[in-house]
């Protein structure tokens, strides 16, 4: 897959976010610096969120539906091939095939990624930058797609920070903040990378920062805002994923009847801020 020249760009000159930067615990700070994006460590990623596709392209996995979608993902529709790349990377309705599936996703890449953020399929070549940068995290076994960290952060930091998508940031932060010997600055970066996507909703990351606010990692100790993001991630959470309701349930098993009143007037005030 070409890179293209915003990538280029983005990387020579340094990939910042286009929402305002965030402070350790995923509260707005003002600050007008740049992130400066530096080379991560490998993460593991959370499954992809499905876009719901637009009605005129099929979405059964019946023989006609299938062929409808391949014939609009030859002549280029980008929700047809994510919605054929999906079906190949999860083995629905077709034999599971990840290098099929790679190749879809990087059709949609090549083909839109200089299109609009607001454009109506922006969140799909968005979610094809975050699906090649997992299938760059580990590689594809016995094909051409071999793991590649560097290329997966330059997957993830496009669209983290070109398109805004939270569960890119959520997987650019984890580079940052997982990799062995994780530097202060690398924290720094993953740190606000991780508020961006808690504060878009992306459960995961509201996860992750809530535990590393109420432990104090390489921070102060602030249990009743990460309390208030492991109860926002615990009521989000996909049956699977033991690690959030195991992280809330010692999270609130340890706070203190203060730490659960404030973090309940906090989780009052985010809830009420969204609504406005």
């Amino acid at each position: 897959m070409r890179t293209s020249r915003r990538i280029i760009l983005a990387l020579l000159l340094g990939a910042a976010p286009a929402a305002p930067a965030f402070g350790f615990d995923g509260s707005p700070v003002n600050s007008d610096a740049a992130l400066t994006v530096v080379s991560p460590q490998p993460g593991t990623a959370a499954p992809l969120k499905k876009p719901v596709p637009p009605a005129s392209v099929p979405t059964a996995a019946s023989a006609n539906s299938l062929t409808s979608l391949q014939y609009a993902a030859e002549g280029g529709h980008p929700i047809a091939q994510w919605k054929l790349g999906r079906m190949y990377a999860e083995g629905e309705g077709v034999a599971q095939d990840d290098l099929r599936a790679f190749d879809y996703f990087s059709r949609i890449a090549n083909q839109h990624a200089e299109d609009s953020p607001s454009a109506p399929q922006a969140g799909v070549v968005a979610n094809a930058f975050v699906a090649l940068g997992r299938y760059y995290l580990k590689g594809i076994p016995n094909s051409k797609v071999k793991s590649d960290p560097e290329r997966a952060r330059e997957m993830f930091s496009y669209a983290a920070s070109y398109f805004g998508n939270a569960d890119a940031q959520y997987d650019l932060a984890r580079l940052y903040l997982k990799g062995a010997g994780s530097s202060r600055d690398d924290f720094r970066y993953g740190a606000r990378w991780l508020g961006l996507a808690a504060q878009k909703g992306q459960h995961q990351a509201q996860a992750m920062l809530g535990q590393m606010l109420f432990n104090g990692d390489q921070m102060p100790p602030q249990r009743a805002r990460g309390l208030m993001w492991l109860t926002l991630a615990r009521d989000n959470a996909a049956p699977d994923e033991n690690w959030i309701k195991d992280s809330y349930n010692k999270a609130i098993a340890k706070a203190s009847d203060n730490d659960r009143a404030m973090a309940l007037q906090m989780l009052e005030h985010w809830v009420q801020g969204r609504k406005d």
